[in-house]
């Protein structure tokens, strides 16, 4: 049997994305929507893995608010594998519970973890990488993909490779540490030391070796899981709901990678990677008039440079204004500095206070 065979995948897709409301919301959010091209972000993942991993080796674990979109975008995928969190309990519980059930299917599982919301542009490039980092978790080694740093960012962690580290490598690294997101100063020292990446949160290995990780650093999760009948048991439901919420609440970087020994990455290079993290990194992402604006509908802009526009179904006329995001929808419209898109989700988390449920 080729070893192709035991190759696994999940998707997370859990996530609310709400620094891209009023667009995204909990039933439709960031990663079913087309931001870039006519396929979503979700259905865009599932496109480039294909090569590599088969639709029925595909799993998605997502959160009940949005299971039904994603069944009805990813036909290909059996629906028993587009799965419905009964609780938000973070990556550890998420992968631990992904494991458990690749486990039952098939002992010999390697399975690689994928965002469900990330733009790739040069996918052929990026699966050399994944089909490397494959190949390394299947030999027992717990394997991480480091992006190669573009700018010194604080928004993200740091994977701190060995000295040496040369980009685009088809060798796989050992892995010094993790890092958490750093203040400025320290992202620079980060990016000019050549052996800091970025870590993006994808992620390969044994299914067996991660659950022998999970009894090591998270146990109480890992009991948790273990009493879980196998997937085909007609209990699965019932007892996931019971069992799921009591999981702790923590991601598999804190829980699992920062103790593991014998972590090892790729320091990639450029495939085209972006988190498409707000308005203004898809902003930077999209063809622009020679005002540098990005008009999504109709628009007229005076004078007006640098704007982000997405308002479908009426025109906008802009005087005098620059740097902004315009996102107009049926029931909220949402004007931001561009600079400030990261705090779009503040305007959710004041939302969920004031208890505006028909708007998140």
């Amino acid at each position: 049997m080729p070893r192709r065979a035991t190759y696994y995948g999940l998707i997370l897709a859990g996530g609310r994305g709400t620094r891209f409301w009023p667009r995204s919301r909990r039933a439709r959010a960031k990663q079913v929507l087309r931001f870039l091209g006519d396929r979503s972000l979700i259905q865009q993942t599932v496109d480039r893995l294909s090569p590599v991993i088969p639709p029925d080796h595909l799993w998605v674990l997502t959160n009940e608010h949005l299971r039904a979109e994603i069944v009805r975008q990813l036909p290909e995928l059996p629906k028993n594998q587009i799965l419905a969190e009964p609780a938000q309990r973070n990556t550890a519980p998420a992968i631990g519970l992904a494991a458990h059930i690749l486990q039952s299917i098939d002992p010999n599982a390697v399975m690689g973890v994928f965002p469900s919301d990330h733009m790739i542009s040069k996918p052929a490039r990026y699966l050399r990488f994944v089909r490397g980092a494959f190949k390394s978790a299947a030999e027992g080694k717990m394997v991480v993909l480091g992006i190669q740093p573009r700018w010194p960012e604080t928004g993200y962690g740091y994977i701190e490779f060995a000295k040496g580290a040369s980009a685009g490598s088809l060798e796989p690294r050992a892995v010094r540490r993790f890092r958490e997101k750093p203040e400025l100063p320290r992202a620079k020292r980060y990016v000019k030391s050549g052996n800091f990446y970025w870590n993006a949160g994808m992620f390969f290995w044994k299914t067996s070796v991660l659950l022998d990780a999970l009894r090591e650093f998270l146990p109480k999760t890992a009991t948790l899981l273990a009493s879980l009948p196998a997937f085909a048991n007609s209990r699965f439901s019932s007892k996931l709901k019971g069992a799921f919420p009591h999981c702790e609440n923590i991601s598999i970087d804190y829980a699992v990678l920062e103790k593991a020994r014998g972590v090892v990455g790729f320091a990639t290079d450029d495939f085209g990677w972006n988190d498409v993290g707000s308005w203004n990194a898809l902003y930077e992402l999209l063809p622009r008039d020679g005002s540098a604006n990005v008009i999504r509908g109709e628009a007229l802009a005076h004078a007006s440079s640098g704007n982000y526009i997405d308002a479908e179904g009426k025109l906008v006329a802009l005087v005098g204004v620059n740097d902004l995001v315009i996102v107009d929808t049926p029931d909220a419209l949402l004007i931001a500095d561009r600079s400030r898109a990261q705090e779009v989700g503040d305007v959710v988390k004041l939302l969920e206070k004031q208890r505006r449920h028909n708007l998140l």
